[in-house]
C-alpha cells in the first residue's frame, strides 16, 4: 500500500513537472513588439529593433564582451595594427560556418562590405566605412569594389586606409560589417531581409508577417556556451499594455517596447517590481529633427525659435521621470560631452522674437512625424500644443516606425520628425557614432538617418580630422575637438535636443542575467547572453 502510494505519488509529481516546464517554456523564450520588422538585411537594417535580432544573425570581425563596450575579436582570431595605423591585418577562425553549410572566407568579409558601401544597396551604413581605400571611387560609381580590401588567401583579410581612424575597429563590429555570403543575397533577388543567411547565434527558422518571428539557436556557433537559449519567438502587433499584462501572466518574457509610462508605477511598486524591471541608463538622445531642406526650417532663425520653444521638463513627466532633459547632441555618458554648454533654454517670448524676426510673426504650418506606440503619440501632442504657443500649426502624423523612417530618410519629405521610440543610441561608444550617421553629409542621402538633411562640410572636414587622431596618447584632444565639433552644429539648430532616456526593460520572473545584458551599450537586447533561470 505504502508502496503503491508513493509510486502513485511520483508519477503525479512527474506529471506537474513536466506541466510545469510545459508552461515555463524550457529554453524557449518569447519578446513582444508593437511594430512588425522590417528587414534582416544587415546592410540595410537600422532600427532600435531589428538591430539585436540583426546582431545574433551574423557575425562580424570583431564584436563585444556581453554587455560591455570592450572590443574582442571575433569572426576574427587574431589582427594586427600597422604603426603608422593604416593597415589592418585580420587572420579568420577555421571552420566558422554560414547557416548554408559553407565555410567563411575571406572574400566574404570583401564581399559583404562593399555591398554595405556600394550605392546600389543605399544602406544607411555606408559612411562608416570612409576611410577604407577606394570609397570615394565606390560611392561615386568609379568603380565597383573597395580597393584597400585584399584577401591574399581565404583565412587572411587586409584593410588599407587612406587614414587613420580611431574608430576603425569598432566599426569592424557594427551590424553594417556583418558577413553574408554572396550566393545567398543574389537567390534572394532582392528579398535578402527576408531570407537572412549568417553565421551568427541563431537563424530565421520562420517569419509570418504581421504575426511573429521565430529565431532557433545555430548549432554551428563558434562561441563555446553561447547563446543560452534554444530560440527565441518575436510576437509582433502586440499592444505594449497588452504585451505587460501577458508577461505578468508568465506568457511573454521580455515586452520589448518596455513599460508604458501608465503602468511603470504599478508594475515598479508590486510585490515583483524588483524583479521584473530592468532600469539604467544608456547612451541616447531623442530629439526632433528639423528639415533644413524645406521652408521654413532652412531659416536659422526659425530652427532657433522652435528650440526655444520646448518645454522639455513636461515632456520629462511624460516619461515618469525616466529621463533628463537634453540641451545637446551628446548624451552626458558620451565623451565629449560639454556640461558647461547651455543649449536652447525654454524661453517662449524669445522663441516669437526669433519667428518676427524671421518675418514670420503669425507663424507657419508644418506636419510633426512620430511613431505611434505609447508614449510617443502623447509626447508629440506636448510638442504640439509648445508650438501652438509661438503661433506654429503642427500637424501630427502618429505612424508605425518603418513609415517614419521612410518619411526622414527614405523620401526625404518629413519637416519636423520626433525620433522617440527610435532616437539615437550608440552604435558604439565613440562621440563620432553621434555625428556622421545623423548629422554629417554622409547620412543626408537617400536611405540615410540624417534626417534633417543637414550638410556643413567645414564640419565634416573637422569630423574627419578628429576621426583620424588614431594615436591614443592624443584620446583627450581628440575628446576635446569632438566637444566643440557638436556645440558648433548646435549653434546652426538642425536638431532640437529633448530627452536622455534611460531604458526601462520588462522582463518575466523566470528570466536570469545581469541587467547590462538586457540594456547592452551595443544592442538593445543582447539575445546572444540572456537565459533562463
Amino acid at each position: 500500500m505504502l508502496k503503491s502510494w508513493l509510486l502513485g505519488t511520483t508519477t503525479a509529481m512527474a506529471i506537474m513537472l513536466a506541466s510545469f516546464a510545459a508552461m515555463a517554456g524550457g529554453k524557449d523564450i518569447v519578446v513582444t513588439y508593437k511594430d512588425d520588422i522590417v528587414t534582416l538585411d544587415p546592410a540595410i537594417g537600422y532600427d532600435w529593433v531589428n538591430w539585436s535580432m540583426i546582431k545574433s544573425l551574423y557575425s562580424r570581425l570583431m564584436d563585444y564582451e556581453p554587455g560591455t563596450a570592450k572590443l574582442v575579436p571575433s569572426l576574427a582570431e587574431s589582427f594586427e595594427v600597422a604603426p603608422d595605423g593604416l593597415t589592418y591585418t585580420f587572420k579568420l577562425r577555421k571552420g566558422v560556418k554560414f547557416s548554408n553549410g559553407r565555410d567563411v572566407v575571406a572574400s566574404d568579409v570583401k564581399y559583404s562590405i562593399e555591398r554595405a558601401v556600394g550605392p546600389k544597396t543605399q544602406g544607411p551604413g555606408a559612411g562608416f566605412f570612409g576611410a577604407i581605400g577606394g570609397f570615394e571611387d565606390l560611392t561615386g560609381g568609379k568603380a565597383t569594389g573597395l580597393s584597400g580590401i585584399k584577401t591574399p588567401d581565404d583565412g587572411t583579410v587586409i584593410f588599407k586606409l587612406s587614414r587613420p581612424d580611431a574608430t576603425f575597429l569598432h566599426v569592424m563590429a557594427i551590424n553594417f560589417a556583418s558577413v553574408v555570403p554572396k550566393e545567398a543575397v543574389e537567390t534572394a533577388a532582392g528579398d535578402f531581409g527576408k531570407h537572412p543567411v549568417g553565421s551568427g547565434t541563431f537563424t530565421l527558422k520562420d517569419w509570418v508577417i504581421g504575426q511573429k518571428l521565430v529565431f532557433d539557436k545555430n548549432p554551428s556557433y563558434y562561441v563555446k556556451d553561447m547563446p543560452k537559449i534554444d530560440s527565441f519567438t518575436v510576437e509582433v502587433g502586440q499592444e505594449p499594455l497588452v504585451a505587460l499584462l501577458r508577461l505578468q501572466k508568465g506568457e511573454v518574457d521580455i515586452a520589448g517596447d518596455g513599460i508604458p509610462p501608465a503602468k511603470f508605477l504599478e508594475i515598479k511598486n508590486s510585490a515583483d517590481g524588483a524583479q521584473m524591471i530592468v532600469d539604467g541608463e544608456q547612451l541616447h538622445t531623442g530629439y526632433v529633427t528639423l528639415n533644413t531642406k524645406v521652408k521654413p526650417f532652412d531659416d536659422l532663425k526659425v530652427r532657433q525659435a522652435v528650440n526655444h520653444a520646448i518645454n522639455k521638463e513636461r515632456i520629462v513627466r511624460i516619461l515618469n521621470g525616466r529621463a533628463t532633459p537634453a540641451k545637446e547632441v551628446l548624451p552626458p555618458l558620451m565623451p565629449g560631452y560639454d556640461k558647461d554648454y547651455a543649449g536652447y533654454d525654454y524661453d517662449v517670448a524669445k522663441a516669437k522674437s526669433l519667428l518676427a524676426g524671421a518675418g514670420m510673426a503669425d507663424g507657419f504650418s508644418t506636419v510633426l512625424y512620430a511613431t505611434n506606440t505609447d508614449p510617443q503619440p502623447r509626447i508629440a501632442q506636448a510638442i504640439q500644443q509648445d508650438l501652438a504657443a509661438i503661433g506654429v500649426k503642427a500637424e501630427i502624423r502618429a505612424l508605425a516606425q518603418g513609415n517614419v523612417i521612410a518619411a526622414g530618410g527614405t523620401e526625404g519629405e518629413a519637416p519636423m520628425i520626433w525620433s522617440g521610440g527610435m532616437a539615437w543610441i550608440a552604435d558604439f561608444p565613440d562621440p563620432s557614432n553621434f555625428y556622421g550617421p545623423i548629422l554629417g553629409c554622409a547620412g543626408a542621402v537617400q536611405g540615410g538617418w540624417n534626417w534633417s538633411w543637414y550638410c556643413n562640410a567645414d564640419l565634416d572636414k573637422r569630423a574627419t580630422a578628429a576621426d583620424s587622431m588614431s594615436d591614443p596618447a592624443k584620446s583627450a584632444e581628440r575628446v576635446e575637438v569632438w566637444k566643440k565639433i557638436f556645440t558648433d552644429a548646435m549653434a546652426d539648430a538642425p536638431w532640437i535636443p529633448v530627452t536622455n532616456e534611460r531604458r526601462v526593460v520588462a522582463k518575466s520572473l523566470r528570466m536570469g542575467g545581469e541587467d547590462n545584458i538586457y540594456i547592452d551599450p551595443t544592442r538593445v537586447i543582447n539575445y546572444d547572453a540572456i537565459f533562463v533561470k
